[in-house]
């Protein structure tokens, strides 16, 4: 569980952060949600420890973390994973060792162990025959199974996702979101994906935070969203015809019920 109180982030005379407060539990599907400007990805980055809150506390399961030393922070580092916008995969790595890669950088595992590992996560994120394939040789959906692969070979409690579905076809993304959402649950991983894809609040919202400048303007999950009669949640969601249609549905469903 991460829990964030009250974290303001400036840089120079602009507060980008204004007292943001939250929690994000384990198990669970958590999205940041907002447009560009609000403050999702300075808020994502100061979870990470790239930026660090003027005033403010961020916890993982109760370390706060301005409070540890260097060394338990970089203790903490070894219980995140990082999936990429843009995958973030080396070029003249082969798919397995891409995904090796932060086990042979952070843990003493020996060459089998690191090899039954990696076997173990490419068979868990489903890609077939793609051991020695480079990324170039693979498609960007496969590409971000072994993003994901990456993410949690090393057994993260933490994931964080920045654009999962960047750069996606609408079936892929929701394959690539069904397969974050079933690895949050079967590992008990506290993910935090910031995400501007409103298909992905649909099929994976369980938690959502939707920020606007700088402040948490609302939280829930993706039925409650449908629901919510906060203006600026609904200038932004139901932008489109598609979501108006969406929540008319949800409505309708409550009134049946």
């Amino acid at each position: 569980m991460i829990e964030v109180k009250n974290i303001v982030k400036k840089f120079g005379e602009q507060t980008v952060l204004k007292g943001v407060s939250t929690r994000f539990e384990a198990g669970m599907t958590n999205l940041i949600i907002g447009q560009s400007g609000s403050g999702k990805t300075v808020f994502l980055k100061s979870l990470l420890g790239i930026h660090t809150p003027d005033s403010g506390t961020i916890s993982f399961d109760g370390r706060i973390y301005s409070e540890l030393s260097n060394d338990e922070r970089r203790e903490l580092r070894t219980e995140i994973g990082m999936v990429f916008q843009g995958s973030a995969l080396f070029d003249s790595m082969t798919v397995e060792e891409n995904i090796g890669f932060p086990l042979k950088m952070f843990t003493n595992k020996s060459t089998k162990e690191i090899k039954e590992r990696v076997d173990f996560v490419i068979d868990r994120v489903h890609l077939v025959n793609a051991h020695h394939k480079r990324p170039s040789e693979i498609s960007g959906g496969m590409q971000k199974r072994v993003a994901i692969a990456r993410a949690i070979v090393n057994n993260p409690k933490y994931l964080f996702c920045d654009e999962p579905n960047s750069g996606l076809d609408p079936k892929t993304a929701i394959v690539i979101d069904n397969l974050i959402q079933e690895i949050t649950q079967e590992y008990n991983i506290t993910t935090v994906i910031n995400t501007h894809d409103m298909n992905s609040v649909m099929e994976i919202g369980e938690k959502i935070v939707f920020l606007k400048n700088g402040l948490l303007e609302w939280e829930g999950s993706n039925k409650e969203i449908f629901k919510t009669d906060n203006e600026a949640v609904t200038d932004f969601v139901y932008s489109s015809e598609l979501f108006k249609r969406v929540r008319k549905m949800y409505l309708e469903d409550d009134v049946i019920e």
